[in-house]
């Protein structure tokens, strides 16, 4: 899967994928990731891309020619108009189901919005997919960019070694993901839970899952809806919904 990311700081994208998986994943050929520089599509001599926002406000805007030539440039590369995720907080919420979607894109374009936003006239024409990844606001989308690009990557066939841990990770069903432990067996006064060094694999089992629903009743209740639990999941979930109302009715 190819990834090109349309910025005024390209370096800032190179430099943030040349680490772990990412990294390595590039190395195999499983992704690439291009940042492409709109300032060098820009007629100015001055390598200007933004100018004063019509009816007046505070701020810049980024203008439409050179963010229209540079994704015209990427479609000649792929050969077709690949799908465009504009970074804005007014998009739409990044969420796991969205980067499995955009994991299936042979070629995704990210274009990254800088000042008070890009001309509303090329989102209009070239953005596919406006995307948030959260309820504030940053400097440019080259952050939210990574992070698109990070989740969406780690969807991508044989990017993870192990290709059970994507689907064993928070948000990949409706559970948080369950806590983990390792050596020492003893740290600050505090033991690894006995269940999981027994060696019992179906004990182990549901030992995660009722932590993975404990946890998610606790931090993520939004996230669960009973009526898509298996028979298992929802003994769990009323159990330890009686034992949450019995804490809640103590205080």
């Amino acid at each position: 899967m190819e990834f090109y990311v349309m910025t005024l700081f390209p370096q800032m994208i190179q430099q943030a994928v040349s680490f772990s998986i990412l990294d390595r994943a590039q190395k195999q050929g499983r992704i690439g990731v291009h940042g492409v520089d709109i300032r060098e599509y820009t007629q100015d001599k001055h390598r200007h891309v933004d100018d004063a926002p019509y009816g007046g406000g505070a701020g810049m805007v980024m203008q439409a020619p050179p963010v229209y030539e540079a994704y015209a440039d990427i479609c000649k590369t792929v050969g077709t108009r690949p799908r465009v995720a504009y970074m804005t907080p007014t998009g739409t919420p990044f969420t796991q189901k969205k980067a499995k979607e955009l994991a299936k894109e042979e070629a995704l374009v990210l274009l990254c919005g800088h000042y008070e936003g890009i001309d509303q006239r090329v989102i209009d024409e070239i953005v596919t997919d406006p995307i948030s990844i959260g309820d504030y606001v940053l400097t440019g989308g080259e952050l939210p960019a990574l992070v698109v690009i990070d989740a969406v990557a780690r969807m991508v066939e044989g990017v993870l070694g192990n290709e059970e841990s994507a689907g064993e990770e928070s948000f990949s069903g409706m559970l948080l993901e369950y806590p983990q432990y390792t050596r020492p067996a003893t740290f600050h006064e505090q033991d690894v839970p006995e269940v999981l060094m027994e060696g019992n694999h179906e004990a182990i089992r549901r030992w995660r899952l009722e932590r993975s629903m404990e946890i998610t009743m606790r931090n993520r209740p939004d996230l669960l809806i009973p009526e898509k639990m298996s028979r298992e999941e929802r003994g769990i979930y009323e159990r330890l919904r009686e034992k949450f109302l019995e804490k809640s009715l103590a205080r």
